[in-house]
Formats: C-alpha cells, sequence, structure tokens
C-alpha cells in the first residue's frame, strides 16, 4: 500500500519540485551578482547540509554502502554544477538552458548502457517531447551551438544524467534522509574545496542573507530530500523527463513577475513539455524492489 502510494505522488513531488526550482532564477542571478560562484555554491550548500544534520542526525547511523553511494553522488552533482559554471562563461544562458536540459535524452541511454534498463517506448516519445520542448523554451535562431562553452554543457548533462541514473538504481524510500545528507555533506566539502584558495566572501545584506537560506533550505535541502525519496519510487527516465520542465517554470515565473511577454515558441515549448510530463506520469513502469540495506 505505501510502495503503491509513493509511485503515485512521487511524480507530482517532481514537478513541485521542478516549479520550485524554476522559480529560482531571479534569487541565483541576484546572488552570483555579488558574490562569486563557488563561494555562493560553497555557503548555500553548508547551509543545506546543517539543516539536514540537524534534521536527520540520527542518519548519521546510516549503512557504509549508504555513505558510499551518497558521496559518490554528491560529487557527481558537484561536478556537474562546476561544468555548468565553467560552460556558461563561454556561452549564452539560453544554449545552457537547452543544453543542461538534454540530460533528458542521456538518461535513458545510461540507464540502457550502465545498467541494463529497458525503456518503454512512450518514454522514448516523452523524451523526444520534452527535446523539442526545451529546444523551444531556450534556443535562439542567431545563437550558435558547438563551441568550447557548449562541449563543457555537454559533459555537464551527460553527469547529471549519470546521477539522475544512478541515484535512481541506488535510492529507496526507507534510506532516503541518509542518501540525502551524505550526497549534502560531499557536495558541500566540495565546493568549499573550490572556494577557499581565494576566501569565501558571505553575503552582505539582508536581503541576501534571507535569499540565501531560502536557496539552501527549500531549493537545497528539500529539494534534495524530495528528490532522493521520489527516484525511490520512479524510473530514473521519467524523472528525467519531469524535472526537465524546469525552463518551462523559470519563463512562466519571468513572464509573470519578470516583464517578459509570452511568444508562440512558449506555448509549443510548454505544450510539449506538459505533453510529455503526462505521458510518464500516466504510463505504468516497471515495480521497483526495494532491497534490504546492508550494514
Amino acid at each position: 500500500m505505501a510502495a503503491r502510494l509513493g509511485r503515485r505522488v512521487a511524480p507530482w513531488s517532481l514537478m513541485v519540485l521542478a516549479i520550485l526550482w524554476g522559480s529560482t532564477f531571479f534569487s541565483i542571478k541576484r546572488m552570483v551578482d555579488h558574490i562569486p560562484v563557488t563561494d555562493f555554491l560553497a555557503v548555500r550548500f553548508f547551509i543545506s547540509t546543517v539543516v539536514l544534520a540537524v534534521v536527520f542526525h540520527r542518519s548519521f547511523r546510516m549503512s557504509r554502502r549508504t555513505w558510499i553511494h551518497g558521496t559518490i553522488l554528491g560529487v557527481l552533482w558537484a561536478v556537474a554544477q562546476l561544468l555548468q559554471t565553467a560552460g556558461l562563461a563561454h556561452t549564452s544562458a539560453s544554449i545552457s538552458g537547452f543544453v543542461t536540459g538534454l540530460y533528458v535524452v542521456f538518461t535513458p541511454v545510461l540507464g540502457l548502457v550502465v545498467l541494463r534498463l529497458r525503456v518503454t517506448r512512450w518514454v522514448w516519445v516523452a523524451v523526444g517531447l520534452a527535446t523539442v520542448g526545451l529546444a523551444a523554451l531556450t534556443i535562439r535562431p542567431q545563437a550558435g551551438i558547438i563551441g568550447y562553452g557548449e562541449l563543457l554543457t555537454i559533459a555537464c548533462a551527460v553527469v547529471y544524467a549519470l546521477h539522475i541514473t544512478m541515484l535512481g538504481h541506488w535510492s529507496t524510500p526507507r534510506e532516503a534522509a541518509g542518501l540525502t545528507l551524505s550526497q549534502s555533506l560531499s557536495m558541500t566539502v566540495v565546493f568549499i574545496i573550490f572556494a577557499v584558495p581565494g576566501g569565501v566572501q558571505l553575503p552582505s545584506t539582508t536581503v541576501d542573507w534571507a535569499w540565501m537560506i531560502y536557496l539552501a533550505v527549500m531549493c537545497g535541502a528539500v529539494a534534495l530530500l524530495v528528490q532522493t525519496w521520489a527516484q525511490g519510487h520512479l524510473d530514473a527516465s521519467k524523472a528525467a523527463v519531469i524535472m526537465c520542465s524546469e525552463p518551462l517554470w523559470a519563463t512562466f515565473f519571468a513572464i509573470l513577475f519578470g516583464g517578459e511577454h509570452p511568444s508562440w515558441l512558449f506555448a509549443l515549448g510548454a505544450c510539449a513539455i506538459l505533453g510529455a510530463m503526462y505521458l510518464v506520469i500516466r504510463t505504468p513502469g516497471a515495480r521497483r524492489v526495494d532491497p534490504s540495506p546492508s550494514t
């Protein structure tokens, strides 16, 4: 009963997560205009880890397997963030958004190659629809595609896809808290290693601290926990389709609050991504087996 309920709730949880991520673009842009990116990531995920450690302090007694899996996943996520940041310095934000979103394509491919996971025909259709939607939302006709920045961002998308694939393989609902805590701790260590040599710059105003805490708690600790729990119930390829709707929600909030105007490309992209999400939510997947945790 609990597993069936989890499979029903998980897709909607990831949709809320994508909406939450999409709503953060204004605040992140504000923060990185004042603070170096590595410092911002180090402070943000340090706060996230502290929050998770306080709330789930009993999860420190997790199994060695969970510690190892969480450490690997956290390092993968941190590397993807750093590759995306480096790529963004050499390409436009629109191209970066599209190429990063290609993890929706790489995830089922890696699942097939690495884990021999079968992907249904309708999931592939959803992947295609999501890719069309990403292109309509982010690509601009005058922008080029392939260059040094784009290559770095493609590498970022592959690493993100590997994170989603392995998280879906390793995550179980009963270990979600421990796996979240170990991920957050390892990615924080990576960001601190990159930030400390130049000195860590902290937010300087009350408003910046408020945004930092919001991003750390809601879009860091809570978001990572939701993703880890949801992927314990949902196929990785389906999770990738739902999470790649982030640019849709980012554009929606830009129209709602940022003074941007809707276009036919936005309508096309929105319809394609929403159609892809409908397909993966309505299409039944293989039941996951919840293995007993080893010690």
